[in-house]
């Protein structure tokens, strides 16, 4: 089994947070982006396989910087020999996808394949207004996908379609597309050039644009592994399966998680895909490791101060908790995989907002105590 670390981009302690606008003082960001590396390199040489940050804008209060996901897997992989960077994800309503898939692409390169994507719709109305790619499009949560209202529709319709487009220009050498919110070339096609006749594609015989490319092509043949990051909506869920991308799941209800494993199966099935039950999901938590009943009491307490100031009033559920001692979370890892059959765990951490020391000896302990139970260490040294 791979495990691998996932960072909430929290940018400072409770009374850093507490004071006001974190998010906009340089001095603390400096200290996150070294803690950052001090996680990086840990992380690394531990053997754990990925290290993910989400992306977000606009967070002067400070619970979420992670305001370029590109640049900060480039970040992973300057610091890391091994370790894979981790995107989840681009959060396609805001974004052109042509030029995401021209990114991933080239970040590809730049680290040689150590890279895993996922895509997400946006819950945070705030950035995603600003950021919107497409003039109508919202944010949308589980309250909004409940309702199935016109804003969860319009959402669904432009992630559906941008992750259909970011596929074809990284499977494709040229392409077009005529979609409901996109078109590449536009309609009439783009003015020509005589070094695209001579030295590329995609020109008609009058000179017009009629298909694009992305350059350079992914390193990752086809592509770096996609995932749908953090699914809670069965729709979603079907998409998925449709379009290959495996899902990561935070949820600690395993009798939803097996209904998700069994749809997603059912959904590929009849899309023409056979997929083995390692391959649909990964299943994971917020990880609390340590051996004293108090702490861990004191620990999930300060990770839901900071839930639910942030996460539950922008409409999101507390996640799954791995929480105890070695052998409780082992437990708890074992009866998951014994129920949903995963080969990849996702562990969220109290990066940011506890103290690096605290989250380092966590961090060995797990990968020297729990880990070895369900892993062993390929050649390269990454825990699979």
């Amino acid at each position: 089994m791979r495990f691998s670390l996932m960072q909430t981009g929290v940018i400072g302690r409770r009374h850093e947070l507490e004071a006001g606008m974190a998010g906009q003082r340089g001095d603390l960001y400096q200290r996150f982006l070294e803690e950052m590396v001090g996680y990086i390199k840990l992380a690394d040489e531990l053997g754990y396989d990925a290290y993910c940050s989400p992306e977000h804008h606009l967070q002067v209060e400070g619970f979420e910087i992670t305001n370029h996901p590109g640049i900060l897997a480039a970040y992973v992989g300057l610091h890391a020999q091994r370790l894979k960077a981790g995107i989840l994800g681009y959060v396609l309503p805001t974004h052109n996808p042509v030029r995401v898939a021209e990114e991933i692409a080239t970040l590809d390169h730049m680290l040689r394949g150590r890279l895993i994507v996922g895509f997400t719709r946006g819950y945070h109305a705030r950035w995603v207004d600003a950021y919107a790619a497409v003039r109508g499009i919202g944010a949308t949560n589980v309250t909004h996908a409940k309702a199935k209202n016109e804003q969860d529709a319009i959402n669904r319709e432009i992630f559906e379609e941008s992750v259909q487009i970011v596929k074809k220009a990284w499977e494709n050498s040229m392409f077009s597309h005529k979609g409901k919110y996109w078109e590449y070339p536009p309609e009439g096609g783009s003015a020509g050039h005589p070094g695209y006749a001579e030295f590329g594609a995609g020109q008609d015989e009058n000179g017009v644009v009629r298909e694009i490319g992305i350059a350079p092509r992914p390193y990752t043949d086809p592509h770096p592994k996609l995932y749908g990051a953090f699914a809670y909506s069965m729709r979603t869920v079907d998409m998925w399966a449709r379009e290959g991308g495996k899902q990561i799941v935070f949820a600690n209800d395993l009798d939803f998680c097996d209904a998700l494993w069994n749809r997603y199966i059912e959904t590929a099935k009849k899309a023409g895909r056979d997929v083995k039950r390692e391959d649909v999901g990964a299943w994971g938590g917020f990880l609390i490791l340590t051996d004293s009943k108090e702490e861990a009491q004191e620990l999930e307490a300060e990770h839901r101060w900071f839930w639910d100031k942030w996460f539950i009033p922008h409409g999101q559920q507390f996640p799954n908790v791995l929480i105890g001692t070695p052998d409780d979370i082992s437990r708890q890892i074992e009866q998951a995989h014994e129920r949903l059959g995963f080969d990849e765990c996702f562990l969220m951490f109290g990066q940011g907002h506890l103290e690096p020391e605290r989250q380092n000896a966590e961090l060995v302990r797990f990968a020297e105590e729990v880990a070895p139970r369900f892993s062993s260490k390929a050649p390269d040294g990454t825990l699979v």
